[in-house]
C-alpha cells in the first residue's frame, strides 16, 4: 500500500501522505476512541459525575506536557537529521527515555502534594493515581523514533488495536458511578502495553535498542528540549486552564457512599471540551508530519493546498454544529446535557483557527528560520488567557459560557501573532523555497 502512495503522489509526497495517514492513526486514534466512548460514559455516570472525568482528564493534560517535555519536536527534529546513525538513534531513545522517568517521578511528587493542599482535589489521590499511570505510559511512547524516521505503520496498526482493546474493556467493566475507577485502568492498561509493543519493535524491526549513556547525555536533551517545551506548556495554560478552575470554582463533593458528585456546570464544561479537544487532535497528525518535512523541503505551496482544501470543510462543518449544538449534544451525550451545547458554540471559533495557527507554527516557522516564534506565540497567547481570567473573576463574570469564549479569544491572537511574523518575514518564503530543489 505504500509503494502505492509513493507511486500516485511522488516518493516524497507519499512518504508526507502515508506518515500523516499513519500519524492520524496513532495521535487520534488515542482521541477518537475516547470521543467514542464518551456517549456511553456520559449515561452510565451523568453529568454530575462524568465531570470528575474531564477534571481528571484536564489535570493530567499538564503532567503528560511536564513528562513529554517537548521531546515530541526535539527528539523528532534530531532523529530525523541524523537517522542513518544508528549508535545516535541508540543514544536518543535512552536519554530521552532516562529525562522522561525522571520527569515522571517529579510529577507523580508533585500530584501527591496538590492532592493533599487543594481542598478541591483532597480524597482523590487514588482515583487521580489511576489516570496519572494511563498519562505517563502515554508519555512514555517513543513515536518520535518514528515520525523522525517517517515510518509509522508497524508501530501506528500495533497501538491502535491495543487501544482499541482498553477501550472495550471500559464498555465491558463500567456499570456505573461506582465503577469510574474502570476509565483510567483501562487506559492505563492500554498504553502500558503500546509502550512495551513499540520498544519491542523498535529493536526488532529498527534495531534501535537502550544503551549506556553518560548524564552529559540526557541533560543535552534535557536543554534541547526546554525551548519546545516553554511552547507547549504555554498553550496548555489555557487550553486545559479553563477545566480546573471550574473544578476549584466548584469542586465535587463525596457522598456518603463514596462516590465524587459534582455541579453539572463541569459536566456540560467538560462534555464540550471534550468534543473541542477531539477536533483539534484530529488536525494535529497534518501539523507533526509537516514538521519533518517541511524543515527537510520548504515546500510552503503545500501548505497552501492543505489550507485551501481543509479549512472550508471545517468551516461548513462548525457551522452545522453551531445550528444544532444544544439538540447535537443531547443525541450524543445524553438529554442532561443540552446545555452543553452553549459551550460548544463558544468554543467553535478555535475549530476554524487551529489549523492555520498550528501548521503557521512549527511547520512554518521553523523552517524559515523564525522558530522561536512559534514559543512567544503560545506565550502571547497565554499571557492574554490570563490577563482575559482575572478580567472575569474580578468583575464576576468568570461561567463556563465565558471561560469557553476566551479559549477562542486566545487561539486567536495566537494565530494573529504567527500570521504577522511570517508577513514580515515573507522574503524568506522564496529564499528558503529553492534550499531543496
Amino acid at each position: 500500500m505504500f509503494s502505492k502512495f509513493k507511486r500516485l503522489m511522488g516518493k516524497k509526497e507519499g512518504v508526507l501522505a502515508w506518515n500523516t495517514l499513519m500519524l492520524y492513526l496513532l495521535t487520534f486514534s488515542n482521541y477518537l476512541l475516547s470521543a467514542l466512548v464518551v456517549p456511553f460514559e456520559t449515561r452510565k455516570l451523568g453529568v454530575s459525575v462524568y465531570g470528575t472525568v474531564g477534571v481528571a482528564m484536564a489535570i493530567m493534560v499538564y503532567f503528560q506536557l511536564f513528562i513529554d517535555f517537548g521531546f515530541l519536536l526535539s527528539a523528532t527534529d534530531e532523529v530525523s537529521r541524523f537517522r542513518e546513525d544508528g549508535k545516535r538513534l541508540n543514544v536518543i531513545l535512552t536519554a530521552v527515555s532516562w529525562c522522561k522517568l525522571a520527569l515522571t517521578l517529579l510529577t507523580l511528587a508533585a500530584l501527591f502534594v496538590l492532592c493533599r493542599v487543594i481542598p478541591a482535589w483532597r480524597g482523590k489521590f487514588g482515583f487521580y493515581f489511576l489516570f496519572f499511570l494511563g498519562t505517563a505510559f502515554n508519555a512514555l511512547l517513543p513515536d518520535y523514533l518514528y515520525r523522525g524516521l517517517e515510518k509509522m505503520s508497524a508501530i501506528t496498526i500495533r497501538t491502535v488495536c491495543i487501544r482499541a482493546f482498553s477501550t472495550l474493556g471500559i464498555i465491558l467493566f463500567l456499570k456505573g458511578p461506582e465503577t469510574i475507577w474502570v476509565i483510567p485502568a483501562m487506559t492505563a492498561i492500554g498504553n502500558f502495553a503500546a509502550v512495551f509493543a513499540c520498544l519491542i519493535d523498535a529493536k526488532k524491526r529498527l534495531n534501535i535498542r537502550f544503551c549506556r549513556v553518560s548524564p552529559g547525555d540526557v541533560w543535552l536533551r534535557m536543554k534541547q528540549s526546554s525551548v519546545f517545551f516553554l511552547s507547549r506548556f504555554a498553550t496548555t495554560a489555557y487550553s486545559a486552564l479553563n477545566t480546573v478552575i471550574l473544578d476549584i470554582v466548584s469542586p465535587s463533593k463525596i457522598s456518603s457512599g463514596g462516590l465524587m458528585v459534582d455541579n453539572p456546570v463541569r459536566g456540560y464544561y467538560t462534555s464540550a471540551d471534550k468534543l473541542m479537544t477531539t477536533g483539534k487532535q484530529a488536525l494535529t497528525p497534518i501539523s507533526d508530519s509537516l514538521y519533518p518535512y517541511m524543515v527537510k523541503h520548504h515546500d510552503y505551496r503545500l501548505v497552501k493546498k492543505v489550507l485551501l482544501i481543509l479549512e472550508p470543510i471545517i468551516l461548513a462543518g462548525c457551522a452545522v454544529i453551531f445550528i444544532l449544538a444544544p439538540r447535537f449534544c443531547e443525541l450524543l451525550f445524553g438529554a442532561e446535557f443540552g446545555p452543553a451545547g452553549d459551550v460548544l458554540r463558544v468554543m467553535l471559533p478555535t475549530a476554524v483557527i487551529i489549523l492555520p495557527s498550528y501548521i503557521c507554527g512549527f511547520p512554518m516557522l521553523s523552517s524559515m528560520g523564525l522558530a522561536k516564534h512559534a514559543n512567544y506565540s503560545t506565550v502571547f497567547g497565554s499571557v492574554i488567557h490570563l490577563i482575559n481570567l482575572a478580567i472575569l473573576y474580578f468583575t464576576g463574570n468568570m461561567n463556563m459560557i465565558t471561560l469557553g469564549a476566551a479559549m477562542s479569544v486566545a487561539e486567536a491572537w495566537i494565530l494573529a501573532y504567527r500570521l504577522a511574523v511570517i508577513w514580515r518575514h515573507r522574503n524568506r518564503l522564496k529564499e528558503n523555497a529553492h534550499v531543496d530543489a
